[in-house]
């Protein structure tokens, strides 16, 4: 059998949905299934996975995507992880679940991140660990734990994230890839290892975690979990790493200058330096991809979900065609929306500003607007957003030549257009939308000796089409981006209030 016939799956696993493709040596998709689960939302700034429903998506998708390589003549050498960051779980003894899986949007840690971030540690562990103190992060739930359910964080045997708990499942061994782990808030990029001041904020020590390793980590599948999948004892497992990093392997935006921009469920602008830094500001995120590299952006946290809300709140009577028809309505509309912004944190927000306590708002609403004008402040909210996390990336020293962007947005002309006027930049589209499945494939091919180097992204990746910035619209969103970036500040003590009154607003 032929190189070109042996395959790696690329395992995804999403916010709402795990993603298998099996790819061959030269980046071509052989194979593929999808399975979706809910986001599971009990109580107020609560954003959880059920790990059981994510496991049952990983071996019914791994099953059916081999079964479709081998009709198709092919076989699996092996498959490579790549996970949504930020995840939480507890473990007990057993290694069973003793929590939900709590995910990068969930904010119920948002007064602790508060209270470190008005704390000089806050910015220090920020710097070591290249993760902003946020409620996004590993180490703020964990004080959360510590504080707020105490029984849990103590009877927890292990804390894991969820690609840690999957790959314990088919292998056996407790590993986090550094990758992963760089998002944790809890690793020191200097050294690779856990940072002792992080342990200490989040009252744990080293072992009541898993042994961290490289992404390019090789196990194997155990006899029950190869049973399980459809596949032999023995298959080789490589443990991968976290979804954005990776995203820019499977866009091909692995030098220096090409950034790559996603916008799925949330959005996100990364770049990949030879070496770890993070600005003196903290504005910035810096994770681990693979020995040697490094991945420099920022992250927000409302993409697609922004246009799933539009959806649903402003054109709930477009009916099973609603995307489309809101996406013209959109059209319908100049760039600017006649002078209506808004600010697009309905899951609160990550990066520039780094504060667990944003919601959304809309500015500038006179009786002149109207439903359009509504949905599309919406959408260029994410569009500016983004434009101030591509901004806080060159501020930090780091040169943007070249976007390359995908994720679902990309479906929508309307939407690629208003992104490059946004961003005042050409914005190439690679074909195929894999993103971070290809660059696990990738991962796993380098660790399996199926190809040489990593470095074959930025061959492997055609750049279908070519989206440029309409001047006028891009000289109107350089004029609002200012205005738009100074209501954050604006309205903290507002958010701040609201937070405080949320018990009463929301009992019931």
């Amino acid at each position: 059998m032929s190189e070109r016939d042996l395959l790696v799956l690329g395992v995804d696993v999403g916010t709402t949905s795990t993603k298998v493709v099996a790819f061959d040596a030269g980046g071509k998709p052989r194979a593929r299934a999808e399975a979706d689960y809910p986001l599971l939302e009990s109580a107020q700034g609560h954003a959880e996975q059920d790990p059981a429903a994510i496991l049952a998506a990983v071996v019914s998708c791994v099953r059916a995507a081999t079964e479709e390589a081998r009709t198709g003549g092919a076989e699996v050498a092996g498959l490579s992880f790549s996970s949504a960051m930020h995840s939480l779980l507890a473990l007990d003894g057993q290694g069973r679940p003793a929590t939900p899986s709590i995910i990068w949007a969930d904010t119920r840690a948002a007064a602790q991140a508060e209270r470190l971030r008005a704390d000089p540690i806050g910015l220090g562990l920020h710097q070591r660990t290249g993760t902003p103190v946020h409620p996004m992060s590993p180490l703020t739930k964990l004080v959360w734990f510590r504080e707020q359910d105490a029984a849990t964080f103590e009877a927890a045997r292990k804390w894991v994230g969820i690609k840690d708990y999957l790959f314990h499942h088919l292998t056996g061994e407790y590993v986090m890839d550094h990758s992963c782990a760089s998002g944790t808030g809890l690793m020191e990029l200097s050294t690779l290892d856990w940072d002792r001041e992080a342990l200490s904020v989040a009252g744990i020590d080293a072992e009541r975690l898993p042994q961290l390793v490289p992404s390019t980590h090789v196990s194997e599948l155990t006899a029950a979990a190869a049973d399980e999948l459809g596949l032999p004892a023995g298959t080789r497992v490589v443990a991968g790493g976290g979804d954005g990093p990776l995203a820019n392997l499977g866009l091909g935006a692995v030098h220096p200058g090409v950034a790559a921009c996603s916008i799925g469920t949330s959005g996100a602008i990364r770049v990949v330096v030879e070496q770890p830094a993070v600005d003196p500001q903290g504005r910035v995120f810096c994770y681990a991809l693979t020995p040697g590299r490094w991945v420099v952006g920022g992250a927000i946290n409302n993409g697609g979900v922004v246009l799933q809300w539009a959806e649903k709140a402003l054109t709930p009577d477009f009916g099973e065609h609603g995307e489309t028809a809101l996406l013209e309505l959109v059209a319908s509309v100049p760039p600017g929306s006649n002078g209506l912004l808004m600010l697009p944190y309905l899951l609160g927000e990550r990066a520039p500003h780094w504060g667990g306590l944003a919601r959304g708002a809309y500015v500038g609403l006179t009786n002149t607007h109207g439903r359009a004008h509504l949905v599309r402040a919406a959408l260029e909210g994410v569009c500016l957003q983004l434009a101030l996390v591509l901004h806080s990336v060159e501020d930090a020293g780091n040169e943007i030549r070249e976007i390359r962007a995908t994720g679902g947005f990309a479906r929508s002309p309307e939407w690629r257009q208003m992104l490059a006027d946004a961003l005042d930049m050409e914005i190439g589209f690679p074909k195929g939308q894999e993103g971070s499945s290809l660059g696990a494939a990738l991962v796993g091919m380098e660790a399996l000796g199926l190809i040489e180097s990593i470095e074959v992204a930025a061959e492997l990746t055609s750049i279908e089409s070519v989206v440029r910035p309409d001047p006028d619209a891009a000289a109107t969103y350089r004029a609002l981006l200012p205005v738009f970036e100074s209501l954050y500040d604006a309205l903290v003590p507002a958010f701040t209030e609201l937070r405080k009154l949320d018990p009463m607003l929301n009992d019931g």
